[in-house]
């Protein structure tokens, strides 16, 4: 058997409802939400498990939303004493990676994302920027339409490399429309504008990024038990400091995730096991290579579905 690679999925993959079977028959994932609001101060497992939408889906809630339920499920499916060789997370999901890799405390990592939500909203004003996905149009093609169309004030960059064909991009409203619209002229297949609350991993985040390093110079961080495969730079880093660096750097730059998996199949994975809601990274992964095994453990069945096969 080839090495195995835990991923952690980042916003965009909430739903209310999520973890809420899970909380009800492991008691190890009811602490675990219950720890959560008591960090937090208001009920983010009600959140989660009941909504509304609305509340669940504003940056500050969703990320540690997403942290706690990924966690929840982990800590039940780490039970079966299956060792990665590698983990790696979506942006946000970066924070479950190193929580699971014993980079980070829960505790420390869920009030930590619930701030750096905050600090991404706060960063740009509602309106000034924006995010559009970039479907059927290559990197290079794509960077060059977000070079062209950058100046002063006027800012678009790639912001998550997620797939072959599906690249995300970001900045200042004005200039994201005017990319997207060149980003069709030079052969896009589809444009999609994205709701979110920001222009997540451009430039215009750096605001949020210097705050985020005030909060992570508090917190304690550890070497990670297994290699952490970076956003920002697409190779593994386990040192304590580095991972402080990179997850600053990570505001405001793009996500490698692509990138991410190239190298990771490089070293041999072949089973991927996307831990936490929703199915988007075990898709990306069966984007940039069909045959390997992915799968998602986003509940119950789906967990145990995925030990039987792992277990074999």
């Amino acid at each position: 058997m080839g090495k195995i690679a835990f991923l952690f999925p980042g916003q965009g993959s909430q739903f209310v409802g999520m973890g809420r079977v899970i909380a009800e028959r492991d008691e190890r994932a009811a602490r675990l939400f219950a720890q959560a609001d008591d960090v937090l101060g208001y009920a983010l497992s009600r959140l989660c498990f009941e909504g509304p939408e609305e509340e669940l889906r504003l940056t500050a809630n969703t990320q540690p939303a997403i942290l706690t339920t990924s966690m929840a499920i982990y800590t039940v499916f780490a039970d079966a004493g299956i060792e990665p060789d590698y983990v790696a997370g979506h942006s946000l999901g970066e924070y479950s990676a190193l929580t699971a890799a014993g980079a980070l405390d829960f505790a420390d990592a869920v009030a930590t994302v619930h701030r750096r939500g905050l600090f991404m909203e706060e960063a740009v004003p509602a309106g000034q920027g924006a995010m559009s996905a970039v479907m059927g149009l290559e990197r290079e093609a794509l960077d060059a339409v977000c070079r062209e169309v950058t100046r002063e004030g006027h800012v678009v960059v790639a912001a998550n490399y997620n797939c072959p064909g599906q690249i995300v991009i970001s900045g200042h409203r004005d200039a994201v429309e005017e990319a997207g619209e060149k980003a069709k002229a030079a052969g896009a297949r589809r444009v999609i504008p994205l709701a979110v609350s920001g222009p997540f991993h451009s430039p215009l985040m750096q605001p949020a990024a210097e705050r985020l390093k005030d909060v992570l110079e508090t917190i304690t961080i550890r070497d990670a038990r297994v290699p952490v495969v970076a956003n920002v730079s697409a190779s593994p880093i386990q040192d304590a400091d580095e991972i402080r660096r990179s997850l600053v750097e990570q505001v405001a730059s793009p996500v490698l995730w692509e990138d991410s998996v190239h190298w990771m199949l490089n070293q041999g994975v072949d089973t991927f096991v996307e831990i936490g809601p929703g199915t988007v990274l075990t898709g990306l992964v069966r984007k940039v290579e069909r045959k390997v095994t992915a799968v998602s453990v986003q509940d119950v069945e789906t967990l145990q579905a995925a030990l039987d096969m792992l277990q074999k």
